[in-house]
């Protein structure tokens, strides 16, 4: 009869174990070494160059600027790869594999921790391409002869990086609570936009619990006057589901 992985609980007399650094390069192998990972990372490149596009095609109507490149490109990039980082913490469970994990390696905190540097460096990776890939889609602005600005504020900077690490760890924080793809993908596209339609009445509330107007806030270094409220959604939408989900994960039978 197999029996469950020991649980962090149940962990206490092990030795050192397997090398973090390796865990980090198997959680690695295992986030792009899929078909699904593949297309995925395939397609969120492939969106990012028509989002750089779309200022180009519309000059009249976008600002040719490097804020305004990234504010667009921020929304390509994390189209996909916020779910790029939901398989890192659900494909296992999915799957069935998550006894071999646990297995070999029966500390999960530190398989967790191995998987959230993952998905976080994903998403690092993501944004510099992206920073990369709208300020060539600048450069060819400025070859047309058109009048851009490539000036662009440290908070703008530091806005968009936290934007597309945020919303790579909010996917990540529905995959840990939910252990199921299809589930975590749902949550993570249908919840914030269901909760944004229903506060629009409430405007006291709104911007508290509104993860679209708070990223907004975010993305754009917004944060003079919307601290609080920025940081009571992060909580809400990416602090409380990681800790609960992380909670889960650690005491859930891997049978």
């Amino acid at each position: 009869m197999i029996t469950a992985t020991p649980t962090v609980a149940s962990t206490a007399h092990l030795g050192p174990g397997i090398p973090f650094t390796c865990s980090l390069r198997v959680e690695w192998r295992k986030s792009i070494d899929t078909r699904a990972a593949r297309w995925l990372l395939a397609a969120v490149v492939a969106i990012s160059v028509i989002a750089a596009i779309v200022p180009i095609a519309t000059p009249n109507s976008s600002d040719q600027d490097l804020s305004n490149y990234l504010a667009i490109m921020a929304i390509g990039v994390t189209l996909l790869l916020p779910v790029v980082s939901i398989l890192t913490l659900t494909s296992e469970w999915s799957q069935r594999t998550v006894l071999t994990t646990f297995t070999q390696d029966p500390r999960r905190d530190r398989v967790l921790a191995a998987k959230l540097t993952v998905g976080l460096g994903l998403a690092a990776i993501g944004g510099l391409a992206g920073l990369a890939i709208a300020s060539a889609g600048l450069q060819i602005s400025d070859a047309l002869g058109r009048p851009v600005s490539w000036d662009v504020g440290s908070s703008e900077l530091v806005g968009y990086g936290l934007f597309v690490l945020l919303s790579s760890l909010m996917g990540m924080a529905f995959g840990a609570l939910l252990h199921n793809t299809a589930a975590a993908i749902a949550a993570y596209s249908a919840i914030p936009t269901l909760i944004t339609i229903v506060a629009v009445p409430f405007a006291a509330i709104r911007d508290w619990v509104d993860s679209a107007t708070t990223s907004n806030w975010i993305l754009h270094g917004e944060w003079s006057g919307h601290s609080a409220q920025i940081l009571t959604s992060v909580g809400i939408w990416v602090l409380l589901p990681l800790l609960v989900g992380l909670s889960r994960t650690l005491r859930r039978d891997a049978n």
